[in-house]
């Protein structure tokens, strides 16, 4: 680029704007991933003991506290549930902030691992109320 095709300093602003606001995005979107691999391990966590304290239950083992499973697996697939809602809200916020400086959608790959993995872990804390497994 040559001095006659320098940018004005109008131009050079909302460049590095734009860039901000798209470093701004993907530092959203790797918070909200770990907030996924963070509420998948809860659950799946949680879903694991209450399954294998279970399992001790119809055997010759005898387990100090009768609900003790449940109760356990009952808070880390909910505290896992809740917690990647509160993440999913807190993404959307930053993405709905976003918006005015540019075309930023929330309909992202991460944004629908973060619903899909909700959904999942809102099912495996009904299935241990229930005892659906």
């Amino acid at each position: 680029m040559s001095a006659q095709e320098a940018k004005s300093s109008n131009e050079l602003a909302a460049d590095r704007t734009d860039l901000a606001a798209t470093r701004t995005l993907m530092a959203a979107d790797r918070t909200l991933m770990a907030w996924i691999r963070t509420a998948l391990s809860m659950i799946s966590f949680g879903f694991t003991i209450y399954k294998v304290l279970e399992g001790f239950r119809g055997s010759a083992v005898v387990l100090s506290h009768e609900n003790g499973p449940r109760d356990i697996g009952l808070f880390l697939t909910g505290l896992g549930t809740v917690s990647l809602v509160m993440g999913t809200i807190e993404y959307w916020s930053r993405i709905r902030d976003l918006r005015p400086l540019g075309n930023f959608s929330v309909w992202r790959p991460s944004f629908l691992i973060a619903l899909i993995m909700s959904v999942a872990g809102l099912f495996a804390f009904v299935s241990i109320i229930s005892r659906i497994f």
